[in-house]
């Protein structure tokens, strides 16, 4: 089986700050939690998966316009994360509702588009992962007080 692997590095700033580390260092950015939590310097997680699967799905649908030769098409995303606690009183994102507007397109290519539209989601990776609910694997690793946590350097994302 293909596969591809994609490695981030958070460490802590303070409090809920956290300076996030990808393979290209003009990819850095900051993820914080809402006040009163946090200080509200970055997105939140549920705010980055609204990111990751709207921006998985434009860019799967720009793709789709794209091989169809739809010219000058141009692709707006608001994605509105839910967010609500379950049963036991957890906060969990409960859904993501995604609108996507298209414009700028010749009513003559009305035909690709909406062939893109039947095509697309099945080709975004994060969308059809987290619809499927992504099995995740954690680890917590504690060394002694002072000690500096292991550094190894992001793994490239092809």
């Amino acid at each position: 089986m293909e596969e591809m692997q994609a490695t981030v590095r958070l460490t802590q700033h303070e409090g809920y700050r956290f300076a996030v580390e990808m393979e290209q260092p003009h990819w850095a950015l900051t993820v914080d939690e809402a006040p009163p939590i946090g200080r509200g310097q970055g997105p939140n997680p549920a705010r980055m998966l609204a990111v990751a699967v709207g921006h998985c799905l434009s860019s799967s649908l720009q793709f789709c316009l794209q091989k169809s030769r739809v010219e000058g098409a141009r692709i707006t995303t608001e994605v509105t994360a839910s967010i609500r606690r379950n049963d036991r009183g957890r906060w969990r994102v409960a859904g993501l509702n995604v609108e996507i507007d298209v414009s700028g397109v010749d009513p003559a290519q009305q035909g690709s588009v909406e062939r893109c539209r039947q095509l697309f989601e099945d080709f975004c990776i994060v969308t059809e992962s987290v619809r499927h609910g992504v099995p995740v694997d954690v680890a917590v690793r504690v060394g002694e007080a002072g000690d500096a946590p292991t550094a190894r350097p992001p793994a490239p994302v092809p």
